[in-house]
């Protein structure tokens, strides 16, 4: 055998080991891209939650109108496409409304007993989580000119005074307050809804009234804030919870993940509510 030959015959094995090589690689790579694409750190369009839309609507208690109008802005902001609707009022108003079939995706009471004529009535969806507290305050005229000091000041003759009525959560609280300190007080109203009580004031048509913490902070320089130590009795817990027949299922429990996220308890406590 020539050497000709023989170098050519050389150089055939050697392209053929080669070729034999690059098909072996080809087929790992293959493998391993079909590995990959299966694999839980791959990113899947799948597997990505379902993005949100539609009105959220929510029945809270009137002293949280200020901090949930912030949180539903800020919620729209982060799910574009959707929309808070509100429905403020007396907690027990809202329970009422709830138990009667009006639609609506969560409700935040002011007190666990408001919120317990709708799980009794198993319009709730799951079990109510307590995400805030507050605390009773004396909400008196600017600069207090009747010199109210204490919740005893309140039954001095003349003095025009409002509360909540009973049946609502402020109103339990005052009561609350007051058998603590051995007080009877007759009012010149009962309202049916802490704002209501507290616009008495901020209009004059009142001296004074007992309400949240909360809501003499967000009337600003309207009313004048006295603490009393009877308040630390009549401390209210706030839960939350999805309705059973909510419309719009996954936004709720996205709305309530917001408020009881880091940033939910910062807009909430800014606002005067106490940590659960």
């Amino acid at each position: 055998m020539t050497l000709s030959v023989r170098r050519t015959r050389r150089i055939l094995r050697l392209a053929g080991a080669g070729a034999a090589a690059m098909l072996a690689l080809g087929a790992c790579s293959s493998s391993s891209d079909s590995a990959d694409s299966s694999s839980p750190s791959a990113p899947s369009g799948t597997s990505a939650s379902p993005k949100l839309s539609g009105t959220v609507t929510v029945f809270a208690a009137a002293s949280l109108k200020e901090s949930f109008t912030t949180l539903g802005k800020e919620f729209e902001k982060q799910h574009q496409g959707t929309k808070v609707s509100f429905n403020f009022g007396g907690s027990d108003t809202l329970a009422a409304n709830i138990t009667s079939g009006a639609p609506a995706d969560v409700f935040a009471a002011a007190s666990p007993r408001t919120m317990a004529v709708v799980t009794d009535a198993k319009d709730a969806a799951g079990t109510p989580v307590t995400f805030v507290r507050n605390q009773l305050e004396i909400a008196t005229l600017p600069r207090n000119p009747h010199k109210v000091a204490s919740l005893k000041d309140l039954t001095k003759t003349g003095l025009k005074v409002v509360l909540c009525d009973k049946t609502v959560p402020c109103g339990a609280a005052a009561q609350k307050a007051l058998d603590a300190a051995g007080l009877k007080l007759t009012p010149v109203s009962y309202e049916q809804d802490v704002k209501s009580a507290l616009t008495k004031v901020e209009l004059k048509e009142a001296d004074a009234a007992v309400v949240y913490k909360t809501d003499v902070r967000a009337a600003g320089d309207k009313v004048e804030g006295v603490e009393f130590p009877e308040s630390a009795r009549a401390v209210n817990d706030y839960p939350i919870a999805l309705l059973k027949n909510a419309p719009n299922t996954e936004a709720a429990k996205a709305f309530i993940a917001l408020v009881r996220s880091a940033e939910g308890q910062r807009v909430l406590t800014g606002a005067g509510f106490l940590k659960p």
